[in-house]
């Protein structure tokens, strides 16, 4: 058996309404694609949905398995038809045909918008005709990004406000925060209108010193987006002074009496401090005290000068210290020094000979004996073992030195 597929009535719209070169072309082509044709023998006919970004290149793509040489279409989402084989009856120059045989009808649409979003059908006539369509999601970047902070300038401690917004995008965007490397977190809002949304993050963020001068950074992540997209503020955050005492006379740092003292006071802050003030604390200043700025000097130390001297700086914001204890010595304290320095030197160098001495002297004394090892007796004491008394056995021994023929000697 066989059927007749007719063209329906926007097919016969669109025929209507090419141009009068291609109207009857268009025509005879529709009334040839509803002659009987035989039932279908599992032909398929498929199609794949199609993501872009806005402005740029949609390709749309009908494909067939096994054709048997029907006629293919492909209507818009309002029904009508783009192209009936290699014909385009639609007026959009933006469509144009990439490739049409048996088998594929692959059209692209330039300059894709979001009103070109929906469902656009493939048509195969066979009998039954079939019908398949795909889907073009379009995607919509951010149009604007915006960052505003609350304060242009805060103070070290105080919290402040941070909004980041990007409009019109679709889908919604995703907002993250960074301060310098460091990742924050903040609260989304998000709003839609006319299937465009507009996303606001706001940050609230306690600053301290450290964060003057770190950038700020709200950075969108969104599937039309290719790399960071991203805006910025820096920082600006006053703090209070940071008060530090450096000596710069006398070099080596030991105040002796007679020398001179030379402090240096270095304050830093945001604003920078305008006043630095020399103080002597739970005391008045020496009469010979010289100020000059940050330089605080005194000539000719003596042991009244000694005590606590502070520095001090202020700003807007605040005011901070810093404190300096001076003690003078005698004049002669460095040089007692060197000189016990210099006897402990002597000292352990005559130790050193007389240890030296010691061990050469027992060296060559074991030396000695190790090549001297026999003992020997004289018989010039000879009688004094058998005395009575210490007397008799001098006489003995002084009477057995007279008998000088009777000396003899034994070695044992």
């Amino acid at each position: 058996m066989a059927s007749a597929v007719l063209p329906s009535g926007s097919q016969r719209a669109a025929a209507a309404a090419a141009p009068p070169g291609l109207r009857l072309r268009l025509l005879l082509l529709l009334l040839s694609a509803a002659a009987l044709i035989p039932a279908g023998d599992g032909q398929n006919l498929f199609t794949k949905d199609v993501t872009v970004i806005e402005g740029e290149v949609a390709t749309i793509s009908c494909q067939v398995n096994k054709s048997d040489d029907s006629v293919i279409q492909l209507l818009n989402p309002n029904r009508q038809t783009i192209y009936f084989r290699d014909f385009r009856p639609l007026k959009d120059s933006r469509f144009q045909l990439l490739n049409f045989s048996s088998s594929e009808l692959k059209v692209s649409l330039t300059n894709v918008s979001i009103s070109d979003e929906g469902r656009y059908f493939c048509q195969l006539y066979t009998d039954p005709p079939q019908e398949s369509y795909t889907t073009i999601t379009v995607l919509v970047p951010p149009r604007n990004l915006m960052i505003d902070i609350q304060k242009d300038t805060a103070v070290e401690g105080e919290e402040i406000e941070v909004n980041c917004t990007a409009m019109a995008s679709k889908p919604a965007t995703t907002i993250r925060w960074f301060k310098g490397d460091e990742e924050l977190k903040g609260k989304s809002e998000v709003e839609e209108w006319s299937d465009m949304y507009t996303v606001t993050s706001q940050l609230v963020l306690k600053v301290h010193k450290q964060d003057d001068g770190v950038p700020v950074v709200c950075q969108v992540e969104h599937p039309a987006v290719t790399g960071n997209l991203q805006t910025q503020r820096y920082l600006e955050v006053q703090y209070k002074p940071q008060v530090h005492i450096q000596m710069t006379y006398p070099l080596q740092g030991l105040t002796r009496e007679g020398d001179a003292l030379e402090l240096t006071c270095e304050a830093i802050g945001k604003p920078q401090p305008v006043m630095v003030t020399w103080m002597r604390v739970d005391d008045e200043m020496p009469q010979h005290a010289v100020l000059s700025g940050p330089n605080l000097f005194i000539n000719n130390l003596n042991k009244t000068d000694n005590g606590t001297y502070r520095c001090e700086a202020s700003n807007v914001v605040g005011k901070a210290h810093s404190d300096y204890m001076l003690y003078v010595y005698d004049s002669r304290a460095g040089e007692e020094g060197s000189i016990r320095a210099v006897d402990h030197a002597v000292i352990g160098g005559v130790v050193a000979v007389v240890v030296f001495a010691m061990l050469c002297l027992l060296i060559i004394l074991g030396r000695y004996f190790a090549r001297h090892k026999g003992t020997y007796f004289t018989h010039e004491a000879k009688g004094a073992d058998d005395a009575a008394d210490a007397d008799t056995a001098i006489i003995n021994a002084e009477g057995g030195q007279n008998n000088s023929e009777e000396k003899k000697e034994y070695f044992i």
